[in-house]
């Protein structure tokens, strides 16, 4: 499938990684594809999505409202308590060992192969919505996948947290669901 993918619509992918990782995440969702889509500006999402009052900054706020600060940040906080700086920490030990030598390390996966520890794994929410904007792109006669069409894959799954943060601002999916249908031929 990511062979039909446009080079745009590859970058939403990598990025959405690149945000679920910033946002301490253990899985990319569809809220982490809607962060990758507004990533990229100069793109018809991207577009249509701000002109609707959504920007990248007003959905990352809400995602963070919507699930919450990672448990590395109470984990911080609790120690902080007790008088233990966890950057401070993680300074001396990067000093000593290495930047990173704190990450997960590289594991074994089912296979008995080497994992790099960076992979995040992708939800059955997001794996349904790559796979409707496929069904999107062939029933609009497109040989390729763009970004529009990962938009209208969490359009139409209706479930995700990336439509509940479009429907949060104020967005009507129905109608940004024809805007880009329209934009999109």
């Amino acid at each position: 499938m990511f062979e039909r993918f446009t080079e745009d619509a590859r970058q939403v992918v990598k990025r959405a990684q690149e945000e679920a990782r910033g946002l301490r995440h253990t899985h990319i969702g569809t809220e982490h594809l809607l962060l990758g889509l507004l990533r990229q500006p100069e793109s018809l999402s991207a577009q249509l999505l701000n002109d609707h009052g959504l920007d990248h900054e007003r959905a990352l706020n809400s995602i963070t409202r919507l699930l919450g600060s990672p448990a590395e940040d109470l984990d911080a906080d609790a120690l902080e308590m007790i008088g233990i700086d966890l950057s401070a920490v993680r300074e001396k030990v990067e000093a000593a060992f290495g930047p990173g030598s704190l990450d997960r390390p590289p594991s074994l996966n089912h296979r008995g192969t080497l994992r790099s520890g960076r992979h995040i794994p992708i939800t059955s929410r997001a794996k349904k919505t790559l796979e409707l904007s496929l069904r999107e792109a062939l029933a609009m006669k497109s040989k390729e996948i763009r970004d529009g069409h990962i938009l209208l894959g969490i359009l139409r799954d209706g479930e995700g947290l990336g439509v509940r943060v479009m429907t949060d601002a104020g967005i009507d999916p129905r109608s940004l669901r024809t805007m880009l249908r329209t934009r999109l031929t």
